[in-house]
């Protein structure tokens, strides 16, 4: 069951969502704005993940769906951010269920209701 967006600006290749579960932008279209990428997501319940500060700054004054994991790890090797991320991953999915905005950090994981 497909539950998340993968927003076109984080890689297309990620063993994290290499599986049923997730969507990434490029394959529906890689040339929508914010604008298109929430509707899509709140049509069909899905949580984004990206790096666009855009979208969490949307879900402060909303309501889900869609809800948001925003990565914020800065700039770093993508090695560095496939680890970082895969040591955070299983948290910041379980905050999500309960969040409409998960923020990833490098030595922490922040959710707001």
């Amino acid at each position: 069951m497909l539950e998340f967006l993968v927003d076109v600006n984080l890689p297309f290749y990620c063993s994290l969502w290499n599986n049923p579960a997730y969507i990434h932008q490029t394959t529906i279209n890689d040339e929508w704005t914010d604008q298109q990428i929430w509707a899509y997501a709140k049509a069909n319940n899905l949580s984004i993940i990206t790096k666009d500060s855009d979208f969490a700054d949307l879900i402060l004054f909303r309501e889900p769906p869609p809800k948001i994991i925003h990565i914020r790890l800065g700039n770093m090797k993508m090695r560095d951010f496939f680890r970082t991320l895969q040591q955070h991953w299983t948290e910041a999915l379980f905050l999500n269920q309960t969040h409409k905005l998960v923020t990833v950090y490098k030595d922490r994981i922040e959710a707001m209701d």
